[in-house]
């Protein structure tokens, strides 16, 4: 983006906050219902910490790394590109059309609609955990291993932003795909905080390879604590993680532009 562009984001965002902000009960009510719909990662840390030492050849410490890790990117990818997750419904009330008139790429004008104050409390619940996550770990927190967890959790951020934004593409052509969005990220909520290993070999297997949910967290992670030998997965491709969601993300894109260079309408 050129810096003319760069700074209408700026205000557009600032606006959209300011708009979200007028309502301030409401404003409080969104971050406080981001929170609470992580409750369930905050219980299964809970139970983890206080009642089991360890899961899949994982003690506690590490196993609580995953479900932090996957928390914080998906916090960040609410924050800043989760607004694909409802393209689909624009799409079938035709609102998609207006984008389309409007000299500004259809995509930043998606991401732009409103401001997600619900991720204010996804991350707060997430920032919480990672630092619980650290505290406990018996890692060495050396300057290389700090940068790869940033990296993870950025990796993390485009991968499930890239996996939405496939979605969204989709819907272009089959607008009834929007529901697709919703069992992913159920899949996401379900599997992403765990050892995959303690899964039959075959929906890890799925959850690897088929639709890449591993790369999220649990391989970031798992090279971490220095599982990365153990997951079925080379250990140069777990330890790729961070750069094949980025590729993966901009895969994505190309995806994006290509579906929308042949939208006709929502009734074809």
């Amino acid at each position: 983006m050129s810096v003319k562009a760069v700074r209408i984001v700026w205000r557009i965002t600032l606006l959209n906050v300011r708009a979200s902000m007028e309502y301030r009960t409401e404003f409080l009510l969104n971050i406080v219902a981001g929170a609470i719909w992580q409750v369930a990662v905050i219980v299964f840390a809970t139970v983890l910490l206080s009642r089991f030492t360890g899961m899949g050849g994982w003690d506690s410490s590490e196993v609580l790394l995953i479900p932090a890790t996957r928390m914080l990117a998906h916090g960040l990818m609410v924050l800043l590109l989760g607004r694909m997750h409802f393209i689909g419904r624009q799409i079938q009330e035709g609102r998609i059309d207006v984008y389309l008139l409007r000299p500004m790429p259809v995509h930043r004008q998606v991401q732009l609609a409103y401001f997600p104050a619900n991720a204010i409390g996804d991350l707060t619940v997430a920032a919480g955990l990672m630092v619980g996550a650290i505290s406990r770990s018996r890692l060495d927190w050396t300057s290389g291993r700090v940068a790869y967890l940033v990296a993870a959790v950025v990796g993390g951020m485009l991968l499930e932003a890239a996996l939405f934004t496939a979605v969204a593409a989709a819907s272009l052509r089959f607008p009834a795909a929007d529901y697709w969005s919703r069992w992913l990220e159920e899949l996401l909520g379900t599997f992403g905080s765990y050892p995959l290993n303690v899964l039959p070999r075959a929906v890890g297997g799925l959850l690897t390879y088929g639709l890449p949910l591993a790369f999220v967290a649990y391989l970031p992670a798992a090279v971490l604590t220095g599982h990365g030998h153990d997951t079925g997965v080379p250990y140069w491709l777990a330890a790729a993680s961070p750069l094949l969601g980025a590729l993966v993300y901009l895969g994505s894109r190309l995806l994006w532009r290509w579906s929308l260079g042949r939208y006709t309408g929502v009734n074809g």
